[in-house]
């Protein structure tokens, strides 16, 4: 599932948002995390889950930005968060537009793509807004999320989307391999940005998520190991090929003031969770949502910000257009498995070195939660 594919990531990383995956995905992630020292997210049963992972939010307007920004940050984050209507220039070609090259930049430093929509209507009309139109958004992002105000069933119709996508792509997948004798010789075509040496096998202690911004970075304290590998090989040995799981995140709490999200409604959505479990992976919350036994959903949460580095004990403030910040080491403290950060990255004079910071205070939190 994409959920364990995220947990491993995290524990492999450390740092990420761009976040994604179903309860099979979030068991993907936590595979990929529990291959490495330290366990992730949806391994961790209700109350326990260990993330301390970064996605980086992506909130930039040109492909140009969004590549650049993907490849600087991708090793420290384990989710990229994206909004792909900011993009001006957006390339829709299924193969070689912008979706298929940030897919090869995940592969490459092993994060997952969480394309930011918030779907919001009926079911039919999130469906079709899922699986079709000029973006056909399950074709390259990992994970999504839906607004469940409109009604329960539009995560029903999502569920359903998916699981039809996912028994086509695999018919497809065995047919190319069936007409490809020799499968090594199918290359990604991967050129540009993508086509550089890259370093780092392991697991990612990364739980930060950039929004349309991620990760890479190793600090001293991280479980992953680093080793040198010839460009031909996987860069990221758990997502070997492009995941055919799809995951979703229902967004059933809000960082942002006077927000109208009450507790019956998030009550609400953690139950359309646990009706699909193999496709929700966990919620948009500011706490961990699980309270029954069984359950292992991840929580991403936003408004995440550090202070100055020259400054660590300064007040946080809003935007003053309704966020309000916390510090990863209190969100990861109230059960956050998933740290989300944009303009605390976006805005920095080094991105790459920001995110990095981000993912080592994320994991320190991390730390400091599992041995209370």
């Amino acid at each position: 599932m994409i959920k364990d594919q995220l947990q491993g990531m995290q524990e492999w990383y450390n740092t990420i948002l761009y976040s994604a995956r179903t309860n099979q995905q979030a068991q993907e992630i936590q595979d990929l995390q529990n291959s490495h020292t330290v366990e992730y997210p949806d391994g961790i049963r209700a109350g326990t889950h260990s993330c301390g992972s970064e996605s980086t939010c992506a909130d930039v307007s040109t492909t140009g930005d969004l590549l650049r920004l993907a490849d600087a940050v991708g090793p420290s984050i384990v989710v990229l968060k994206t909004h792909y209507d900011l993009i001006n220039n957006w390339d829709y070609n299924p193969t070689t537009g912008t979706g298929a090259r940030l897919n090869r930049l995940a592969r490459r430093h092993g994060f997952l793509i969480f394309e930011d929509r918030k779907f919001g209507d009926i079911g039919n009309t999130v469906q079709l807004q899922y699986t079709e139109g000029t973006a056909k958004i399950i074709e390259w992002s990992h994970i999504t999320n839906v607004n469940m105000i409109p009604e329960k069933a539009s995560v029903d119709s999502m569920a359903e989307a998916a699981a039809r996508w996912r028994e086509r792509k695999r018919y497809e997948v065995k047919q190319i391999y069936h007409l490809n004798s020799k499968p090594n010789e199918i290359t990604d075509g991967s050129h540009g940005l993508e086509a550089h040496d890259e370093m780092n096998i392991g697991r990612k202690a990364s739980i930060v998520s950039i929004t349309t911004v991620s990760q890479h970075f190793e600090p001293a304290n991280s479980p992953r190991s680093r080793i040198d590998f010839d460009i031909e090989e996987e860069a990221y040995p758990g997502i070997d090929e492009a995941p055919l799981e799809r995951g979703l995140l229902i967004l059933a709490q809000m960082s942002s003031a006077g927000n109208f999200m009450t507790r019956d409604y998030t009550n609400a959505c953690v139950a359309s969770a646990r009706e699909h479990k193999q496709y929700v992976m966990g919620f948009i919350s500011q706490e961990s949502l699980n309270t029954d036994a069984d359950d292992d959903f991840i929580s991403m949460t936003p408004g995440c910000q550090l202070p100055p580095e020259n400054d660590e004990e300064a007040e946080l403030e809003g935007d003053g257009k309704g966020q309000q910040y916390n510090t990863p080491g209190k969100l990861v403290g109230l059960g956050c498995d998933v740290v989300i950060v944009g303009r605390g990255i976006l805005r920095a004079d080094d991105p790459k070195w920001e995110a990095e910071r981000y993912r080592r205070k994320a994991w320190e939190a991390y730390e400091e939660r599992i041995k209370a």
